[in-house]
């Protein structure tokens, strides 16, 4: 499936077309540049949020998410205590899966430990060269590649916890390590 016409007549990414919440993201956040630790670690954890469900649901709860995990400000939640996690695991406004919310907490543990920046090199240290062909249809946008791959082995051994190569091509996808709007999309700048 190629760019279709969205409500104001610009080609958009398929899946973009759906809500209007895909399509806010969509034109203003995905594939856009994302640098920072807290930042990088705030769309970490809401890609592992989302393994198994609905980007939508995760879209629709950012802000439930935010308030509760500290604005995701790494520090903060590294100081997250068991009472935090049983909090965490009543609150409605997140997705209460016991897993990710523990690997959520351990990660920023793991995270506080870094040097400011440490994060944000490792990350983008795992973008691909530029100049690779912008998808003109759908299928032509990988779930995984040899760089997340890498990134998802590096994070791991780092201790940092669920993350899969699917999740880490989410995590580059969403943070302009890769650009893969459609050829023809209008929300397709060049990556960063």
């Amino acid at each position: 499936m190629s760019a279709l016409a969205g409500p104001d007549g610009g080609l958009r990414c398929p899946w973009a077309l759906s809500t209007v919440e895909y399509t806010a993201y969509h034109d203003t956040e995905w594939g856009r540049a994302v640098h920072g630790d807290d930042a990088l670690y705030e769309r970490l954890c809401l890609e592992a949020f989302q393994s198994g469900l609905s980007w939508l649901t995760i879209l629709r709860r950012r802000e439930g998410f935010r308030t509760a995990f500290a604005g995701f400000r790494i520090a903060a939640v590294a100081r997250f205590d068991e009472r935090d996690a049983e909090r965490l695991l009543a609150d409605e406004g997140i997705i209460r899966n016991r897993a990710k919310i523990e690997a959520t907490l351990a990660n920023a543990r793991v995270l506080a430990q870094w040097k400011p920046g440490e994060l944000d090199e490792l990350i983008w240290s795992h973008a691909p060269e530029p100049g690779r062909p912008a998808p003109t249809n759908i299928e032509d946008v990988p779930a995984v590649t040899p760089e997340s791959t890498a990134l998802a082995k590096a994070l791991k051994k780092a201790g940092i916890r669920f993350v899969g190569p699917t999740t880490a091509y989410a995590l580059m996808q969403a943070c302009g390590l890769v650009n893969d709007h459609l050829a023809a999309c209008t929300a397709r700048t060049p990556a960063a």
